[in-house]
C-alpha cells in the first residue's frame, strides 16, 4: 500500500484526535481539527454509531497514522510484538516508540514525524558513528544517535537545537543538547508513550 500524500489534518479529523502530524501547528488555532471536529466526508457528521470491530480498526489506524507507518509494516511488528515476551500491546508500542524516525522527533530535531523521516532518508544522522539513512531503524539500549557535523550548518537545524531546551525528551533517551548526542538510555515502557492509544484493540483486530 503507497503512503498517504493528502491532507494530514484530514486524518485527524477521521479519527476524531489530534495526531500531532504537523508539529507545532497542532497545538495552535490554526489547527483543523479545531475548527472542524466532524469526520470528513459528506455524512460525516452523521456517522455514530461504531461497532466492535470498527473501534478495533480505527484504533489501528490511529497507531499507525500516529508513526506514519504502512499496513504491511505495521502487521510486521506486530507480528515481532506478538512473538516478543511479555504483553503484545505494549511490545507493539514499544516497538514504533524505537523507531529512528521517531526517535529523531522526539529529542526535539524535527517538528514532525513525517518531517524526521525526510530527515534520516536525506543521511543527516549518524547511528553509533554510522550514517544511516533507513526512518524504520528500531534502535536498541545504548545506541547513539548525532546530528552530522555538516548538517549543523543548515538554518533548519540551527533553529531546532536552539529550541530544544523548550522541549520534554523522554525519561528512556539521554540527550546532551550542547553536543547534540542522544543515547538510547533504555527501552520504552508503556508509560513512555504520550498518546492515550487503547493497545488491546490492535490485539484484540489481529486476534480474528
Amino acid at each position: 500500500m503507497a503512503r498517504y500524500t493528502g491532507s494530514v489534518c484530514r486524518l485527524c479529523r477521521r479519527e476524531g484526535t489530534k495526531l500531532f502530524l504537523k508539529g507545532d501547528r497542532c497545538l495552535s488555532g490554526k489547527c483543523a481539527l479545531e475548527k472542524r471536529p466532524n469526520v470528513p466526508g459528506q455524512h460525516g457528521a452523521g456517522r455514530k454509531n461504531v461497532k466492535e470491530y470498527g473501534l478495533q480498526l480505527r484504533e489501528k489506524q490511529k497507531a499507525k497514522r500516529y508513526y506514519g507507518v504502512l499496513e504491511s509494516q505495521f502487521k510486521g511488528y506486530f507480528e515481532k510484538a506478538d512473538k516478543t515476551e511479555g504483553v503484545t500491546g505494549e511490545n507493539l508500542l514499544s516497538l514504533l516508540e524505537r523507531r529512528l524516525d521517531n526517535v529523531v522527533y522526539r529529542i526535539g530535531l524535527a517538528d514532525s514525524r513525517k518531517e524526521a523521516r525526510q530527515f534520516v532518508t536525506h543521511g543527516h544522522f549518524r547511528l553509533n558513528g554510522k550514517k544511516v539513512t533507513i526512518p524504520s531503524l528500531i534502535v536498541r539500549a545504548g545506541d547513539v544517535i548525532t546530528l552530522r557535523e555538516e548538517s549543523r550548518s543548515s538554518e533548519k537545524f540551527k533553529n531546532l537545537i536552539e529550541a530544544l531546551d523548550t522541549r520534554i525528551t523522554p525519561k528512556w533517551i539521554e540527550l546532551d543538547k550542547a553536543q547534540v548526542v542522544a543515547k538510547v538510555a533504555a527501552l520504552p515502557a508503556r508509560d513512555d508513550v504520550d498518546f492515550p492509544f487503547e493497545e488491546h484493540l490492535i490485539v484484540e483486530l489481529y486476534s480474528k
